[in-house]
């Protein structure tokens, strides 16, 4: 219908011609209350953010020369922060003469991806910067989500004990 003719029939019927969808061809738009479609779309907004999962970077560092030990502990480390739901950033700082060997560094950061392969997945592989090798390694999709949702449930749950009390 021609846009005269829908204008009329909004101003008829005391509601706004709002156009819903520009990119369409023709373009799409509706007769509505245009402070009810704005406020309506700022909610959905305001519902999308809150959902949003918020992403948290963890590090960990480590020496080329590392000690069994110490890498079990870091490794148990950044097996928490996957548990967690935290993308881990895994950092192998080269010093002296170890710059002259970053294939053992891309070796151990291999080593520490296969041992944590069960809860998270390298998402950016082994790259040197500077005198540091760099990889980050994300949980599994649903283990991220199922931790996200476990997190936000804790948050309401101690929210909602805070005010019970006080009534």
């Amino acid at each position: 219908m021609s846009i005269g003719e829908a204008l009329r029939l909004a101003q008829d019927a005391e509601l706004d011609l709002v156009e819903v969808a520009p990119m369409a061809r023709p373009p799409v738009a509706k007769l509505m209350d245009y402070g009810k479609f704005k406020y309506e779309s700022a909610q959905k907004a305001r519902e999308a953010r809150r959902n949003q999962a918020l992403t948290v970077i963890k590090e960990m560092r480590l020496r080329l020369k590392i000690d069994p030990h110490d890498y079990e502990t870091k490794k148990g480390h950044v097996e928490r922060f996957l548990k967690g739901g935290d993308k881990v950033k895994i950092t192998v700082m080269f010093r002296g003469r170890e710059q002259s060997r970053p294939e053992m560094g891309y070796r151990l950061l291999q080593r520490l991806a296969a041992d944590v392969s069960e809860l998270g997945v390298v998402e950016s592989n082994p790259k040197q910067d500077g005198r540091n090798m760099v990889m980050v390694i994300a949980p599994h999709r649903n283990q991220a989500a199922t931790d996200a949702a476990r997190r936000n449930a804790k948050a309401e749950k101690a929210a909602a004990e805070e005010q019970a009390p006080s009534a």
